[in-house]
């Protein structure tokens, strides 16, 4: 049996992760969250997402993937069955160990992908802590945020593509993992709410949007449109990694 090359940290034995830590200071953190995702995803859509993402890129990069932080701050989802959630604290918490573990072999440039918006703002008050150290580098990818600039061409449903397991991330998921898509269930489903202000932050749980866990049409959906966004959304993270970071694509690395 041939041995496996991989780029998971967990997958790695501690003399593999030694020599591949002297040719890398960049780990690749995925962060998701256990909540609905419309009656045609699963629960872990956003954790699935963040994996996937996060290999595409490190077969493309020189970079180690770390622990998965598998669920998220999803309080305000919890109406709907299997939604399991961690409060605030407990999220930073976990995460600063994990980075100071990181940070203590070496790694000094953190990436997060990240697909659940209630992780945004947590990690970026990790990050502007973590980078008060002199040589440490942050940035995360807030995935269904980042892929709206770059879907010119490939959406069909206007602002609500981008909604909750609506067109877009239907898409991805059927590009990514059609097993756990089940198209005998998807909807079509416009917000029941109609926020008079919009301009004004307010605290609505999310079962007041919408009965289904979608918010759009997610029947628009096609592998052929998430392989797009997936292909798009990878090329502007290794752009980014090459001509902010200077990290090196592996075919141009001499081995």
């Amino acid at each position: 049996m041939s041995f496996k090359q991989t780029n998971f940290l967990k997958e790695m034995s501690w003399k593999t992760f030694e020599e591949r830590k002297e040719n890398t200071d960049c780990v690749i953190i995925p962060t998701g969250a256990f909540e609905v995702y419309g009656p045609h995803l699963p629960l872990g859509s956003d954790t699935l997402v963040s994996v996937k993402v996060a290999e595409l890129v490190a077969d493309r990069v020189n970079a180690i993937i770390g622990p998965t932080l598998e669920v998220g701050d999803s309080a305000m989802l919890d109406a709907f069955p299997g939604t399991i959630t961690i409060k605030p604290e407990s999220f930073k918490a976990y995460l600063s160990d994990v980075l100071n573990s990181l940070r203590k072999w070496g790694f000094k440039d953190f990436l997060f992908i990240n697909p659940h918006l209630g992780n945004v703002a947590l990690i970026n008050q990790i990050a502007h802590e973590m980078q008060r150290e002199e040589g440490i580098r942050c940035a995360q990818i807030d995935y269904w945020r980042f892929i709206q600039p770059h879907d010119k061409g490939i959406i069909e449903s206007g602002d609500l593509a981008h909604a909750h397991a609506s067109e877009a991330g239907t898409s991805v998921m059927m590009y990514l993992y059609p097993e756990f898509t089940d198209t005998n269930k998807w909807v079509n489903e416009h917000p029941k709410f109609n926020n008079r202000f919009p301009e004004i932050i307010q605290y609505h749980n999310y079962d007041t949007y919408t009965d289904s866990g979608t918010i759009g049409d997610s029947t628009l959906g096609t592998a052929k449109k998430g392989e797009a966004l997936i292909n798009r959304s990878i090329d502007r993270i290794i752009e980014f990694l090459q001509k902010e970071w200077c990290i090196k694509e592996k075919d141009s690395l001499i081995l």
